[in-house]
């Protein structure tokens, strides 16, 4: 293991979270053609249909809080991250729990970006 996974894990955590929650648009370029996104049982293939998807989410502002990140490097030298948390919605009262898994991968560039995204909210 060469690189530091977690260490990755918890930086890339940080990131989408903070792009989310500020300007979702901008989540785009963390995808590939050939990412999936699974929310709430809905899956999107491919960067349009994902950040089409995150970007007409039914809410104007979300605030992510989160634990950390669990993580474990993968075969193909990827890495797989377990997030739960809560999420506040246009600032809402009550706050509803969540979970998200990422597997991170590299591109032919070297990049890291997300290969698979599962998002549940958690009642």
């Amino acid at each position: 293991m060469a690189e530091d996974f977690q260490g990755i894990a918890t930086q890339f955590v940080a990131h989408y979270y903070n792009t989310f929650d500020t300007d979702r648009k901008n989540l785009a370029g963390l995808y590939r053609e050939n990412s999936m996104l699974t929310f709430q049982s809905s899956q999107c293939l491919g960067v349009s249909a994902i950040a089409e998807k995150l970007v007409n989410l039914p809410f104007q502002s979300v605030k992510h809080q989160y634990g950390g990140a669990d993580a474990q490097p993968t075969l193909n030298g990827g890495i797989i991250i377990l997030v739960t948390g809560h999420l506040q919605v246009d600032g809402g009262e009550h706050p509803l729990g969540y979970s998200q898994a990422f597997h991170l991968t590299k591109d032919a560039a070297g990049q890291w970006f997300i290969f698979n995204d599962i998002f549940n909210l958690v009642v």
